[in-house]
């Protein structure tokens, strides 16, 4: 079963640095999308970076410039490196995958647990 997990979540004061990982484990064949989402307390998730098989990367407005998304294709992880972070940041931070498993005939989209990023001021 595929199963995605994230880690690197913490309690950081405003304008440090945080950097995410999301490793992707199970009976993988095909990765085709990697994105980084976000949910607030009280407020809808939203889409922080998204990146394609073709290694584009888009950032949300609130993150440009400051957020850096990347992949490591051999171990089937992305990380989201995170810089001059506000309270605004603070979120349970989600990966999403576009994963074709071993065995099945179409990519489908999975979702990993979240990890905790809280930005002090």
């Amino acid at each position: 079963q595929v199963q995605l997990v994230e880690s690197g979540g913490a309690l950081v004061q405003a304008g440090g640095s945080l950097r995410l990982s999301c490793a992707a484990s199970g009976r993988i064949f095909s990765i085709s999308a990697w994105r980084w989402y976000r949910q607030a307390p009280a407020k809808q998730r939203e889409l922080v970076a998204s990146m394609t098989g073709a290694s584009i990367t888009n950032y949300a407005d609130a993150v440009k410039g400051r957020f850096t998304a990347s992949r490591d294709n051999a171990k089937n992880t992305v990380f989201l490196l995170m810089n001059s972070l506000k309270p605004d940041d603070t979120a349970v931070y989600y990966c999403n995958a576009d994963i074709w498993e071993v065995g099945s005939t179409r990519f489908q989209g999975y979702w990993g647990q979240g990890t905790q990023v809280t930005v002090s001021s």
